[in-house]
């Protein structure tokens, strides 16, 4: 008897053609955590560190709305020296802040707590993350390693896997922080490109799942013009306003400069029919969409 063919989310998601624009989880602070061990399904969730330090960080990151990741070099699993630790923060002037640590004992990373209630330092080089999760889904491993190798080679300072960032079915993801600019359906190729035009301050359309300081709506709203007027800067549009109608969103985007330009748009939210969204979960389900309907420059 024939076997039956293995499942893969990210397959199965561009044979449907998933929409992947305003898929970004919302939030403006990360925690990394260098950890070269096997990583756990659940993240830093299961890690073996100290009960009362994890527990001490997991508390101040809940506080702060900060999402925890565990990073790792690419093909570097070295058991021997000092890891490294992060703050990353997108604070509310758009203004881009980071504060680094070295953890030697798992009590070290107690000073998380500490940097969570600091500003941290600004005009450091953004950071690009690479989920490369297979404990947690396949498509992150099959995917996310080969788009991790050629970003290392590329940006060896600056490029790190990481734990689960959201959307397995969009794999290769890649998350720039803290910027806060999720991009997706990525192979080693476009991986290179899309994080070229991103540090050049470039952002496409064809990538971007979003903005993680923008909710769904006004992500969709943002991407949507940035494919009809071209590349932009990462703060060159914001979503001024945003209303709730009978037939979707009503989102105003402006432009940012010396002429400001402002675009309406038509958002409309709709949920899939059921499918097995991701690889390691059989059950199926559906999930939101957000179709642009309509732009119009005012």
């Amino acid at each position: 008897m024939t076997p039956p063919e293995r499942f893969f989310c990210a397959d199965a998601a561009r044979a449907r053609d998933d929409a992947f624009a305003g898929t970004a989880p919302y939030g403006s602070v990360w925690v990394l955590i260098e950890y070269r061990s096997s990583w756990p399904a659940n993240g830093f969730d299961g890690v073996a560190l100290d009960p009362e330090t994890k527990a001490l960080v997991f508390s101040a990151a809940r506080a702060s709305r900060a999402r925890v990741l565990l990073i790792r070099r690419h093909g570097r699993r070295r058991p021997e020296g000092s890891g490294r630790w992060a703050v990353l923060r997108h604070d509310g002037s758009g203004v881009l802040r980071q504060q680094w640590g070295v953890w030697h004992r798992d009590q070290d990373l107690v000073r998380i707590v500490a940097a969570l209630d600091s500003p941290g330092e600004p005009g450091r080089s953004p950071v690009v993350l690479v989920c490369a999760h297979g404990m947690h889904d396949a498509c992150c491993a099959v995917r996310g390693r080969p788009v991790g190798a050629a970003l290392s080679a590329r940006w060896p300072d600056r490029v790190w896997e990481c734990t689960h960032v959201g959307g397995d079915r969009f794999a290769a993801n890649v998350v720039v922080v803290p910027d806060g600019v999720y991009y997706g359906n990525l192979d080693a190729r476009s991986a290179v490109a899309v994080v070229e035009e991103h540090l050049a301050d470039r952002i496409r359309a064809d990538h971007l799942r979003g903005y993680t300081t923008l909710h769904p709506p006004q992500q969709a709203a943002v991407a949507a013009v940035i494919g009809r007027y071209g590349p932009a800067g990462r703060h060159d549009y914001t979503a001024t306003a945003t209303v709730l109608g009978k037939d979707g969103w009503h989102v105003r985007v402006s432009s940012r400069g010396p002429h400001v330009r402002e675009y309406d748009v038509e958002v409309w939210g709709r949920r899939t029919p059921p499918h097995r969204l991701t690889c390691r979960g059989p059950a199926n389900s559906s999930a939101p969409v957000y179709e642009v309907t309509s732009i119009r420059d005012r």
